[in-house]
């Protein structure tokens, strides 16, 4: 495998996850959560897969100020946080965190990694970081594809084309295109001709060819998180973040790089074989391997039910439900409409209830 001595990883730990209230808030959004019950929030499982590979003092977090100290409390070992004053979407945040890197090392290598994906299997993974990484070094921006194991939808897909035949990086290949999330029927022909991978949202590029790219592509946006870098190591870094980041463009590294470098040929994915899922709403919760409270009653029912605060549940004569119970409220539905939890804060938020958010 190749060396990663010039790695550093990107960890964007962002969003409230609305698909899984009322156990994900504002306040205490899935990253920070312990959703599998195994001791470990997402975030610091994350951290467990990708610290042994970089060392600590190569792993850069960016989070909202609601977080930092949720963040700061579960990875005591962290010393690379970069605090954003507002949402901005995954651009300005991965594209802060690159120049502040390129400050000190233009020739270094960063991977962006959410911060709220499960993954199974850390050797297949490690193995695609490392093919990934071998990629970025030529000059492409890499991103690692998950190999589908159904046609999903609540996916979109990457098209890979010819093999990139760089030494070090077999599996590697080139990318056509990205495709926004598909209907069953296009899912099942990706799914069928095995080009098509699961966008991930994983991304590894050397930090100043993805500079270049948002100088072309975004420039104000290149030249605001530029600003911010260039003041991040003196008395300046707040006064400069307070003034400029407000003025970045709101826009996802998907539609503000990958895709445009993908049609101009820039782009290699590399499938990852590893168990992967993102948890966006509490139908992937159960197929990760969630399990109901301890104690719960199933009489004549199956299904998912978490009562976060020892609540006694009982389900009778109902398959394939949802419970989910806090201190302060009550989500019932099914799996089947899991996707559509992500209404209920929004109209929580009709009825004056902010405090439910």
């Amino acid at each position: 495998m190749t060396d990663l001595s010039d790695l550093h990883v990107i960890v964007p730990a962002g969003g409230s996850g609305t698909r899984l209230w009322p156990l994900s808030r504002q306040s205490r959004p899935k990253f920070l959560l312990d959703l599998l019950g195994d001791g470990r929030s997402l975030l610091q499982q994350t951290w467990d897969r990708l610290e042994p590979l970089v060392g600590p003092d190569r792993v850069h977090v960016v989070t909202g100020v609601a977080h930092a100290s949720g963040v700061r409390e579960q990875l005591p070992a962290l010393t690379r946080l970069v605090v954003e004053p507002s949402p901005r979407d995954s651009m300005p945040a991965i594209g802060l965190a690159a120049a502040i890197v390129a400050q000190r090392d233009p020739d270094a290598i960063v991977g962006s990694f959410a911060a709220d994906h499960v993954v199974r299997g850390d050797g297949e993974f490690v193995a695609a970081v490392h093919e990934a990484v071998v990629a970025a070094r030529s000059g492409l921006v890499a991103t690692i594809g998950i190999s589908p194991t159904a046609p999903s939808t609540a996916f979109g897909y990457i098209e890979a084309g010819e093999a990139t035949g760089l030494e070090g990086a077999p599996t590697a290949r080139a990318v056509r295109r990205f495709v926004e999330k598909p209907d069953l029927a296009t899912a099942e022909e990706y799914l069928a001709s095995g080009a098509f991978s699961w966008n991930a949202g994983m991304f590894v590029v050397r930090a100043g060819v993805l500079l270049d790219h948002l100088a072309r592509l975004q420039p104000t946006l290149h030249d605001g998180v530029r600003a911010i870098a260039a003041d991040w190591y003196s008395s300046e870094r707040d006064q400069t973040m307070a003034a400029v980041w407000p003025t970045l463009t709101k826009i996802a590294i998907d539609h503000a790089v990958a895709e445009p470098v993908s049609l101009e040929g820039g782009m290699a994915v590399v499938p990852g074989t590893f168990g992967w899922d993102d948890i966006g709403d509490f139908a992937a919760l159960t197929q990760v391997g969630a399990t109901s409270t301890p104690g719960t009653v199933f009489i004549d029912a199956d299904g998912l039910v978490i009562a976060g605060d020892d609540t006694q549940v009982a389900v009778v004569g109902l398959r394939d439900v949802v419970v989910a119970r806090t201190a302060d409220a009550l989500l019932v539905t099914t799996r089947a409409h899991a996707q559509r939890v992500k209404e209920v804060p929004a109209a929580l938020l009709a009825q004056g209830r902010a405090d439910l958010q």
